[in-house]
């Protein structure tokens, strides 16, 4: 068996670089600033142009203390929200105090095959400095299979404290997603901004 030899073994001996293939652009769609509003829905825009759809939601602040930031999808446009749903969801959590530390699977906030919202995240505090921010990918909407999505976000917690979550789940319809509404459980968003981009 014969050995290759590098002859380039170090970062400083590279003196060309191959070219690399871009593997896709994000492209603006659309911009929404919340204020005192019962939710934000996007309700064009999502359909058989991009195989991924990223929301950025960025400082999402609730009129009620520890209000759950949840969303869901419309298969009429925005017409009605509620399309079947499997989810999961795990979760990490310090507060400022010391006091409390989880790296914790929440079973509680599992959907399974529900219509149900789902939580994003659980708790984000109300006063003026606390809030929730993060993304959501929602993969190849207007296909046949079932519609995934992952989703990672950090927030301020009422407690007060840090708490970063991961979800993920499927849209268990075979109709396009072509609406998302994103709400509190309780009482209207005060003030944040949700920006929709297409991968290309």
């Amino acid at each position: 068996m014969s050995i290759v030899k590098l002859n380039n073994r170090s970062v400083k001996d590279i003196t060309a670089f191959g070219s690399i293939t871009s593997l896709g652009s994000l492209s603006h769609i659309a911009t929404q600033t919340a204020s005192s509003s019962a939710s934000v829905s996007f309700t064009s825009g999502i359909d058989s142009t991009y195989k991924e759809y990223i929301f950025y939601y960025i400082n999402m602040h609730p009129v009620t203390d520890e209000a759950n930031f949840t969303f869901q999808g419309s298969t009429n446009s925005g017409g009605a929200y509620g399309v079947t749903m499997t989810s999961t969801k795990f979760r990490s959590v310090h507060l400022e105090n010391d006091s409390y530390t989880t790296l914790s699977y929440e079973a509680a906030q599992d959907l399974a095959q529900s219509t149900s919202f789902h939580n994003l995240h659980n708790g984000v505090g109300n006063e003026n400095d606390e809030c929730a921010s993060g993304y959501l990918h929602l993969f190849n909407p207007s296909s046949t299979f079932v519609k995934h999505f992952i989703n990672r976000g950090n927030q301020y917690t009422g407690n007060p404290g840090i708490e970063d979550n991961y979800s993920a789940g499927y849209f268990n319809s075979t109709s396009a997603i072509n609406a998302i509404q994103f709400k509190f459980s309780s009482g209207n968003i005060d003030s944040g901004q949700i920006l929709l981009f297409g991968l290309n």
